[in-house]
């Protein structure tokens, strides 16, 4: 879609006036580091009038040197470079493996993400954006990282068919790497096969051994070893992957393969183990779990890629006979031969639930009870299912943020050679490539973080008040730290202070590093029990849930999640939510939000809470102009097939003076 096409922002102060404010601020730095002399008009105001002093002289970023020419040798290092950025990846990302679960034991809407800073802050590295990345490509920079070949959805067609992940040059790419593997097992045996009866005992070798043996292809042993993590230790793909790929030294198009075929054997477990039963003639708990994982990976190309059915078969082959001998390696060969009788069209007629919803669940890879929450969730728009699941199964495009006040959305998408975002004005968009590079990034003046994130955050600073804005704001539900740091960033404009709450040390600490050099306290308790003084102006309770409106950047969590967690995360929520209205100052709002849209979750909480505390519930679309198609009632719900950002749902509540 060209920027014409597009939806554009409503020319309000859509951020509640910040971004004029922080303009002035960058304006007055640049002044100060060109020598000039302050002006009347760069001495910038408070949303309360208050005259303020503008802050010392930074260390100007590209915007800054261009308007005043700022130029030591320390800062030559930014001058020369690509858009893309090209310098290497610093330090781990903040996420790390902390963004895998939240304080409370449940999932985060940013888990996985980074933060603004320096110390120690990059972007994720390819994998995770999340809690978090989460953490992340968000969960694609790694595929992305050797350009479109990571396996994008086919333009060529729609449905199932459309959704053939890799295109025709990985599918060669990866044809002539099976080629390359069968050529280096000569007679199909493997070097060093005595060591193959030792193998059940000794799995964790194994992959070495098969290094050594040189007869297998790198890329699926990398793929393999993630699906493996996954379903013995409940790993998380996108954090176990990058790793891996930098242990193995894969880049470029191995990396963007390596990564399209366990993110997605991991995103469609369900279709696949449907396929592998049939062809097994056994159900999936029979099949030894390493056996499993390699024909998960097998069915998955000849499924849901364009690799040919002889490289898909024989690498499969050749990596479970490097593990287990010839006799597993020929049911490796008979079931996938099955699996390959048929496009996947095919295998959704031959397998799928009669019914409309259980039908779209097994055609998009979703458990049924998700894909009917989410049918639920659309109410009377709930034929917009199909999209919404298509969507839910596509890998998301990587959204950065600006931070308020260091760098506007349109100088970083100069610099990252991104695309400015649609809702919020510190959103920009990333085709491609790791965050983890980019010199704002490094240097703390963004992060990655979904755009509906930005979104919550924003819509928390918009809401009216009755009576002034104190400047006290608190974060009840803080880790990992993504919307502390926004929130802290936005604070620190007008001079005001964050609370930030985390239970557990890890995250806490996380959230240190996402926003240490912003006006943020860091309180190491159970929001429940916080021991803090009441009487704050505004309070966020992005409360843990089940992380059903994320799924796309997790690529196994749909397979992890069951009813009973919604059950038992809703009463976790109703008692973070009253915490937070005993908190709250009469006037004050509190904004409740989760990047799950199940009802449960969502407005059936937010209905609880207004009738037992009389709060006052505000229209949350009037917080967010500009952006459409948000619901019907008071609350605001977003998806990913209407908005292109997470499925973040926001209520906005205000207690009665």
């Amino acid at each position: 879609m060209s920027p014409a096409d597009r939806p554009h922002k409503s020319d309000k102060d859509i951020d509640g006036g910040w971004a004029k404010r922080a303009a002035r601020k960058q304006e007055a730095r640049r002044d100060a580091a060109s020598g000039k002399p302050e002006r009347d008009s760069d001495a910038f105001t408070g949303s309360r009038g208050a005259q303020r002093k503008p802050d010392s002289p930074r260390k100007p970023f590209r915007s800054d040197r261009e308007a005043t020419g700022y130029r030591s040798q320390g800062d030559r290092r930014f001058e020369g470079k690509t858009t893309r950025g090209t310098d290497k990846p610093g330090g781990k990302s903040a996420g790390g493996r902390a963004g895998r679960e939240s304080g409370y034991g449940a999932a985060r809407s940013d888990e996985g993400r980074t933060g603004f800073g320096r110390a120690g802050r990059s972007a994720q590295a390819p994998g995770k954006s999340g809690a978090g990345r989460d953490r992340s490509w968000d969960d694609r920079s790694a595929g992305r990282s050797g350009g479109d070949a990571s396996g994008r959805r086919s333009d060529s067609g729609s449905g199932s068919s459309g959704r053939r992940r890799a295109d025709d040059a990985v599918g060669r790419q990866a044809e002539r790497g099976g080629r390359a593997a069968a050529e280096r097992s000569p007679g199909g045996q493997r070097a060093g096969t005595a060591k193959s009866a030792g193998a059940d005992k000794d799995r964790g070798s194994a992959g070495k051994r098969s290094r050594r043996a040189g007869n297998v292809d790198p890329v699926r042993e990398v793929a393999l070893e993630v699906l493996r993590a996954v379903r013995e230790r409940d790993a998380y793909a996108n954090l176990v992957l990058p790793g891996l790929l930098r242990d193995r030294h894969l880049s470029g198009r191995d990396a963007a393969l390596a990564t399209e075929l366990a993110y997605g054997a991991c995103r469609t477990t369900g279709l696949l183990d449907a396929v592998i039963a049939h062809g097994a003639g056994r159900s999936v708990e029979e099949i030894d779990g390493p056996l499993l994982d390699i024909l998960r990976l097998g069915t998955y190309q000849l499924l849901r890629t364009r690799i040919g059915a002889h490289a898909a078969v024989d690498t499969s082959v050749a990596l479970a006979r490097a593990e287990f001998g010839a006799g597993k390696s020929g049911f490796v060969n008979a079931v996938l031969r099955r699996a390959g009788e048929k496009p996947v069209e095919e295998w959704v007629e031959t397998l799928a639930p009669a019914d409309p919803v259980g039908r779209l669940a097994f055609e998009y890879a979703h458990p049924v009870w998700i894909a009917q929450a989410f049918a639920d969730a659309l109410g009377a728009r709930a034929n917009e299912l199909r999209d919404l699941l298509a969507a839910d199964d596509e890998r998301p495009v990587v959204h950065l943020v600006a931070r308020p006040g260091e760098i506007t959305a349109e100088e970083l998408a100069l610099v990252t050679g991104g695309e400015e975002g649609r809702w919020s004005p510190y959103a920009v968009y990333l085709e491609g490539g790791d965050p983890g590079r980019l010199e704002p990034v490094r240097e703390g003046m963004a992060a990655v973080q979904d755009e509906g994130s930005q979104l919550v955050a924003l819509s928390l600073t918009r809401a009216p008040l009755e009576g002034p804005d104190g400047g006290r704001w608190l974060d009840l539900c803080a880790g990992p730290g993504g919307k502390a740091a926004l929130l802290g960033a936005l604070a620190a404009i007008d001079r005001f202070q964050v609370d930030a709450v985390e239970p557990a040390e890890h995250r806490a600490e996380l959230v240190r590093k996402a926003t240490h050099d912003l006006p943020v306290r860091v309180h190491v308790v159970d929001g429940r029990d916080s021991g803090l003084e009441p009487g704050y102006d505004r309070i966020l309770v992005d409360a843990p849930c089940t992380g059903l409106g994320a799924l796309r950047r997790r690529p196994e969590a749909r397979w992890r999640r069951s009813p009973a967690d919604v059950r038992d995360l809703v009463v976790l929520q109703r008692e973070l939510l009253t915490a937070a209205w005993d908190l709250l100052r009469p006037g004050g709002v509190v904004l409740y939000s989760t990047c799950s849209p199940h009802l449960a979750e969502t407005v059936s909480i937010v209905a609880d809470h207004v009738r037992r505390t009389g709060a006052v519930e505000l229209d949350t679309r009037d917080l967010l102009p500009g952006v459409t198609d948000l619901g019907d009632g008071k609350a605001a719900q977003l998806w990913p097939h209407r908005h292109g950002t997470d499925a973040m749902f926001m209520a906005a509540l205000r207690k009665p003076i």
